[in-house]
């Protein structure tokens, strides 16, 4: 015989792992990017072929990497930092500053390449910044960056390759 209490626990236990897995819902789980076209289209086996584990992780999972552990934080060279995915020009250096968070930070992506959408993992409304042409997951936004912006464009390091400038011939 059901007792009451039983039930009223199990219909709680249910409604709280529905409301977990639709606040963990991911922005391609809730239609939002699935709906968006790319230039470049890849299998996950091809994606799988050109990305180390930890890039596909971060750029096709939307992993993220373990804070300060990214080279590409230290960097302080004149340059691009590019999409590890399709090699497409995200941030120049000039934008890059020192937030103190673990990783890369920059203040202003190159105008068009970065595309948003709204992340609700984790129980958290997040603006999430994607490779506009492949896109590959690269961090989030968040509105508490400096002058000129006030944006902090927080990136996976491993997201990103960097190709330093040129050397002036002077």
């Amino acid at each position: 015989m059901f007792d009451r209490r039983i039930l009223l626990s199990t219909a709680a236990g249910l409604l709280g792992l529905s409301a977990f897995r639709w606040l963990r819902a991911s922005p391609a789980e809730a239609g939002e990017k699935a709906a968006e076209k790319f230039e470049i289209v890849k299998t996950e086996a091809e994606w799988r072929a050109q990305l180390t584990p930890q890039q596909y992780e971060i750029l096709r999972n939307h992993g993220t990497e373990r804070p300060g552990s990214s080279p590409l934080l230290k960097e302080h060279r004149k340059g691009i930092f590019a999409c590890a995915g399709c090699d497409l020009p995200l941030f120049a250096s000039e934008t890059k500053f020192e937030s103190g968070t673990g990783w890369p930070s920059f203040y202003a992506p190159i105008e068009g390449n970065v595309g948003k959408t709204e992340d609700r993992a984790y129980g958290m409304v997040r603006t999430e910044v994607h490779c506009r042409r492949c896109g590959g997951h690269l961090g989030h936004v968040f509105d508490d960056g400096p002058k000129p912006t006030g944006l902090r464009y927080c990136i996976d390091g491993f997201g990103l390759v960097f190709h330093p400038a040129a050397a002036s011939a002077t």
